[in-house]
């Protein structure tokens, strides 16, 4: 509709912003659009789910950017421990390039105690693939942003939450942190309904942060951010 002067109003953008985790199978996307949940997916792998974003900024639960030979953690991951009080432990060591080459975990053990004194951790060994599918997606130029659900929920409480994701006052308190951020969570997810329920509470957060990063309003760990061997940003966004 015209003004009184014949123009036409400025058009708002139609911000979509998508989270994304990793989970049993593949990973989960939570859309939002303009802040406010549009839909949730499950994809067996992340180059459909890239392709299914339709450009939309998406910041995804898995580490980008790997650290150099003989290095356990990378800054952004300290400085995530640090913030997080009882929920460090959520944080992992992330592999540098010739550990995550390993095809097993007893080489991929062998080959990180050689370089840093520390053998790899069964859980930490299972991202190993999806770390490989981010790793494959930025090469390809797609643009993704680094988050951890646990820095995303402690920003949007003002401090560490006190309950793991797991436990049934954990669930319900991060509900409620989404809730207070206008993120409503339907009781039908559709196809992404049989994903586990901390997943797609760690999808919804990460959605927050993206679009925090959207409007240019994210906080960053490191701020400003760390550069990886091949000059792309390393850094916890928030």
């Amino acid at each position: 509709m015209a003004d009184s002067r014949g123009a036409r109003p400025e058009r708002v953008p139609d911000v979509h912003v998508v989270g994304v985790d990793g989970c049993a199978g593949g990973w989960v996307a939570v859309h939002l659009r303009e802040g406010v949940f549009s839909g949730a997916r499950f994809h067996a792998r992340l180059c459909a789910l890239v392709d299914g974003a339709e450009g939309g900024v998406i910041a995804i639960d898995v580490p980008l950017g790997l650290p150099p030979d003989g290095r356990l953690w990378r800054e952004c991951d300290l400085r995530a421990r640090s913030a997080l009080g009882p929920r460090r432990g959520s944080v992992f060591p992330v592999p540098s390039r010739r550990v995550l080459e390993c095809t097993s975990r007893e080489q991929a053990d062998r080959v990180q105690r050689e370089l840093a004194g520390k053998g790899v951790a069964a859980q930490a060994f299972a991202l190993f693939p999806k770390i490989r599918e981010a790793e494959e997606q930025r090469r390809r130029g797609v643009r993704l942003h680094g988050v951890h659900p646990e820095v995303s929920f402690a920003a949007m409480a003002g401090g560490p939450l006190a309950w793991s994701k797991r436990t049934w006052n954990g669930q319900a308190q991060r509900l409620r942190l989404l809730g207070a951020q206008g993120i409503s969570l339907p009781d039908d997810l559709g196809q992404a309904g049989p994903v586990p329920v901390d997943d797609v509470l760690d999808a919804a957060a990460a959605a927050w942060s993206a679009k925090r990063i959207a409007d240019g309003v994210a906080g960053s760990l490191p701020d400003p951010a760390d550069r990886d061997e091949g000059g792309g940003p390393v850094a916890i966004r928030f």
